[in-house]
């Protein structure tokens, strides 16, 4: 039997999300896995166009499509392409999953003939396989003793901070004698500067504290007010 619902893979790599689909196929042969992976021109990042085209490859081959993504950029591109697509509700849904896990869990329930509802949920079942831990209260980094310095700065690169833009703002800032935060996220964490999934022309709150509070402050914001050579 023909797998009903094929998957679509993106990810900022290329590499990452060929050789993502290229493990779940061997869980599950016939059925259609489809990587989208990087930017048109094979760098880091994400590209509408390969995105929209995956998943218009993945609908021909089957009835319907889950989509996995892994970090900020790539799931807000997916959003871009799932608002023009013109299908019927629950045709091609985005997966809240770990990215590994849940492409395979995903292709081995399409490959038992499930629909798509039972394919998301095996995608995003799998994200509860994980060690539950005591959760964390929050902590910011600027919560630490120190007096603080705020700013205000918007992105000026179209793309926003994604992956490249939010690495070169985690180095800068690891290297700061200053502890800084972009919107109460951890500014030395490229995953949680990605995480806020900061688009073209969004306002950001950078907080500092320590001895060069000021100076961090005005390295941060000047790097995103650069555009990191995207504008």
């Amino acid at each position: 039997m023909s797998a009903r619902v094929a998957l679509v893979l993106v990810s900022h790599s290329r590499q990452l999300a060929e050789g993502v689909a290229e493990l779940a196929a061997q869980m599950a042969p016939g059925v259609q896995i489809v990587a989208a992976g990087g930017t048109d021109t094979g760098g880091l990042g994400t590209s509408y166009d390969r995105v929209l085209e995956a998943v218009s490859t993945g609908l021909a081959a089957a009835g319907g499509v889950v989509v996995l993504a892994d970090l900020g950029s790539a799931i807000l591109t997916v959003d871009s392409v799932l608002e023009v697509l013109d299908e019927g509700p629950g045709s091609v849904v985005l997966a809240d999953a770990p990215f590994v896990e849940g492409a395979v869990a995903a292709a081995v329930t399409a490959h038992g003939g499930g629909t798509v509802a039972e394919v998301l949920d095996s995608a995003e079942h799998a994200g509860t396989t994980f060690a539950v831990r005591e959760p964390r209260p929050p902590h910011s980094p600027v919560d630490d003793a120190g007096d603080l310095s705020q700013r205000t700065v918007v992105v000026r690169n179209p793309l926003g901070l994604h992956a490249r833009p939010a690495a070169v703002l985690a180095r800068l800032i690891a290297g700061l004698d200053a502890a800084v935060t972009i919107n109460g996220a951890n500014g030395a964490s490229v995953l949680e500067i990605m995480k806020l999934g900061a688009t073209g022309g969004q306002g950001l709150v950078l907080s500092a504290t320590g001895p060069a509070a000021e100076e961090a402050l005005d390295a941060v914001a000047t790097a995103i007010e650069g555009g990191f050579g995207e504008v």
